[in-house]
């Protein structure tokens, strides 16, 4: 494929003296536009300009909020449109049409409402709650509390709220192949994996996209309570599981509040990663549920040269360095400096070896971390990234010997 194969019929018109620019065009222009236009031949869109648009958006990090303003104001006219022809029952569907519309983009509002009750709806306001009670063994009430220390949405929980959380979860088993949510259908209720693996699949332009599989501790199926939208995803037992069910009352009431604060501060800050710009949001918010925080003082040891390496780690706060021994004898030297928004113990997970240098913290530091099951399952989209800086700090590595 050839791009502006005579510059001087393109340009000439409006540019003078065009043989000045010959060398700017064949090597910076040229090779910028026929990359856009086999990406545009590729996806052969409607609109080549908004598809160009969204491209470069994406590539550059630029936020695109206005477009989607514009998408849920055209949206919004539609439904409107829509049920101006509606015969019969129209105001009983009213409620449930708006919400459909306003999942598209939950309105934000002030630090301290956090999702707006204008996206939590009907379903999520809050009047008198009596939660309901299961009966539960020992046994099961033993491993229900197991569970619920290694969920996310529950750490927070005091003991009080926590035991009612307890009481409230029913058991339900599913046979493997069996169906426990579907993407677009209303939901009720999470899940808490107790036994079994499920699979979790989103249909994304038509494609079946296997996203992820949840094992046991892991939790499914909050998107719709907390958002009052339809089911993010599909979710499939792939063997026989037994899961704990908590219903919409009992999350509203007791886990939301403390779930979305959490959410929302990682969500923001994984969306300033440039690692993670490509990632889609749905799988960004489960990596965003997987993260474990932890804090280091200065001069601590977040990972020590030629031990195991089990943790893949991106710094919240703070700074630090990374030291290697390059020669046999000699104290280890810096090689890196790391800081907000930076990552580090890939290359441990990456090739499963020994960790290849220290990272020490130069300032008091906060790392979220994932140990190392969930990177391999939750960072697949960003797998050739890691794998191309990898190389480069080899480079440096080697540059220094």
């Amino acid at each position: 494929m050839h791009i502006l194969i005579n510059s001087y019929v393109i340009y000439k018109p409006i540019i003078p003296n065009m043989s000045a620019y010959d060398d700017y065009i064949a090597n910076t222009i040229n090779p910028i536009l026929r990359q856009l236009t086999i990406e545009v031949v590729k996806a052969k869109p409607e609109n080549p300009v908004t598809f160009l648009i969204d491209l470069l958006s994406t590539r550059l990090g630029v936020n695109n909020a206005m477009s989607e303003k514009e998408e849920l104001r055209i949206l919004r006219q539609e439904l409107a449109r829509l049920k101006q022809k509606r015969v019969g029952s129209e105001n009983e569907k009213t409620d449930s049409e708006d919400d459909e519309i306003e999942d598209i983009q939950p309105k934000k509002q002030s630090a301290r409402s956090g999702v707006s009750a204008e996206a939590y709806g009907q379903w999520n306001k809050k009047g008198t709650f009596k939660p309901p009670v299961h009966h539960k063994t020992p046994e099961q009430r033993n491993r229900i509390i197991a569970k619920l220390s290694t969920s996310f949405m529950f750490v927070a929980l005091d003991d009080k709220d926590k035991e009612i959380v307890i009481e409230a979860m029913k058991e339900c088993s599913f046979p493997a192949k069996t169906e426990v949510i579907k993407q677009g259908a209303d939901g009720s209720e999470l899940f808490i994996v107790d036994t079994g693996i499920l699979s979790c699949y989103k249909n994304i332009k038509g494609e079946e996209k296997h996203l992820k599989d949840y094992h046991p501790g892991e939790a499914f199926g909050e998107l719709a309570l907390l958002y009052n939208a339809p089911r993010a995803a599909t979710i499939i037992a792939k063997t026989d599981s037994i899961l704990w069910s908590l219903d919409r009352d009992t999350f509203n009431h007791i886990v939301k509040d403390a779930a979305v604060k959490r959410r929302e501060k990682y969500e923001a800050f994984l969306s300033k990663i440039d690692l993670l710009a490509d990632m889609d949001p749905y799988e960004r918010s489960q990596l965003a549920d997987a993260f474990i925080t932890s804090k280091f003082n200065q001069g601590d040891y977040v990972i020590k040269e030629g031990e195991e390496g089990n943790n893949f780690y991106i710094i919240e706060e703070g700074e630090a360095i990374a030291t290697k021994t390059i020669k046999k004898g000699h104290a280890p030297e810096q090689v890196k400096h790391y800081r907000h928004g930076d990552y580090f113990g890939e290359l441990a997970l990456l090739k499963n070896q020994p960790r290849a240098a220290n990272v020490v913290a130069s300032l008091p530091m906060k790392c979220v971390s994932l140990d190392r099951h969930s990177f391999k399952r939750l960072l697949g989209p960003v797998e050739s990234i890691l794998v191309r800086n990898a190389k480069k700090y080899e480079e440096i590595i080697a540059s220094l010997v």
